[in-house]
């Protein structure tokens, strides 16, 4: 996907090449494509699942510590990675550190479920109750982990696995102690044609 005349996950390689406390980079590619993507970045094949993407990734990983990230978050910055890090470090009780932006918006759980990402109609749901935000933050990436921790929290319950939307999902299940890290919503995920705009005006405010 191009993004300010760049591929997507280029901006996401330049800040992680940026940062510190980052050595080898390794990226999973869909099954059955390929592509060079710059002298000391590692490819290999994902897999179906996100788990199985990450799992791929780690088998490349000798560090102690290994950041996870979405390409389709192209604005991350260097600095908030060795910020991440430098967290986790400081922290010998935590098993993971997260970037994650506090919610704004009012929580409404619905008494049914979502609809689907292109499902047109949305009528007929329902209000169940107004939830607290106090205490909700947006989950985002990168993650950074215990490398250990990380592994046999991959190689825990399978169904578990494939289910989790995040890694971090995986260490709180384990029991493990996550931190988050606030981050502010300019980080954003990529999903929509509106959200690719904005990346574009944020990246073009951020040359300027």
């Amino acid at each position: 996907m191009p993004l300010a005349g760049r591929r997507l996950v280029e901006w996401s390689l330049e800040a992680f090449a940026g940062a510190d406390s980052v050595g080898v980079i390794v990226v999973a590619l869909p099954p059955g494509h390929h592509a060079e993507l710059g002298e000391g970045v590692v490819t290999v094949a994902g897999g179906e699942h996100r788990s199985e993407s990450v799992a791929a990734a780690l088998e490349q990983v000798e560090t102690e510590l290994v950041a996870v990230h979405d390409a389709a978050r192209p604005l991350v910055t260097a600095k908030l990675i060795d910020e991440l890090v430098a967290e986790l470090v400081s922290r010998s009780d935590a098993a993971a550190v997260i970037a994650a932006a506090p919610l704004t918006d009012t929580v409404k759980r619905a008494r049914e479920p979502r609809p689907a990402r292109g499902e047109l109609s949305q009528a007929g749901r329902t209000v169940a109750e107004t939830v607290s935000r106090d205490c909700l933050w947006a989950a985002q990436t990168p993650q950074v982990f215990r490398t250990g921790a990380l592994r046999e929290a991959l190689a825990s319950d399978p169904r578990g696995v494939a289910a989790a939307t995040d890694e971090a999902m995986l260490i709180e299940l384990a029991g493990g102690t996550v931190l988050i890290h606030p981050s502010g919503p300019e980080n954003l995920k990529v999903t929509t044609p509106l959200d690719l705009r904005v990346a574009e005006l944020l990246l073009a405010e951020r040359a300027g």
